[in-house]
């Protein structure tokens, strides 16, 4: 069974800036703790990734996925689907970039996931990797976009 999460917060920075950041598949190893690396496969024709294959740390071993990701006609919108993995059978999710009302230099970033795992586990280990995986969606992006913006 599939475990399902959305969680919102806010980044201060304009959403263009935290879109930038979340399309740079490339540079999530500099950034995303547990990402070790992420090969762009395929591209688009506005050169955004297309195919991206990740390898990453989970808990406490290596896992190998590639993502399929697609844009929609909103453009500070990127949703992904699993095309294969190692540990897991579904790994779809999005990001949503929003502006702030009244605030063009903060977003409201909407990050949605679900997962199924391919090997089941106690129910305390699945929460515990979500909550690892949201605070690197949210909170290491929150990090990155902000000094990016200081830098």
């Amino acid at each position: 069974m599939a475990d399902h999460a959305t969680v919102k917060t806010i980044i201060n920075a304009p959403p263009a800036q935290c879109f930038a950041v979340a399309l740079d598949y490339e540079r999530y190893p500099d950034w995303a703790a547990d990402i070790k690396t992420a090969v762009v496969l395929t591209r688009d024709d506005d050169g955004r990734g297309g195919e991206v294959s990740y390898r990453a740390a989970a808990m406490g071993r290596s896992t190998s996925y590639t993502l399929r990701y697609n844009y929609g006609s909103n453009p500070l919108r990127i949703s992904w689907r699993l095309m294969n993995g190692d540990v897991m059978r579904r790994l779809d999710g999005e990001y949503e970039f929003a502006p702030v009302e009244g605030d063009p230099n903060s977003c409201e970033v909407t990050y949605v996931l679900t997962v199924d795992l391919a090997v089941p586990l106690p129910s305390f280990v699945k929460r515990r990797a979500e909550a690892k995986i949201m605070h690197t969606a949210l909170d290491d992006l929150r990090r990155r976009v902000e000094t990016l913006l200081t830098a």
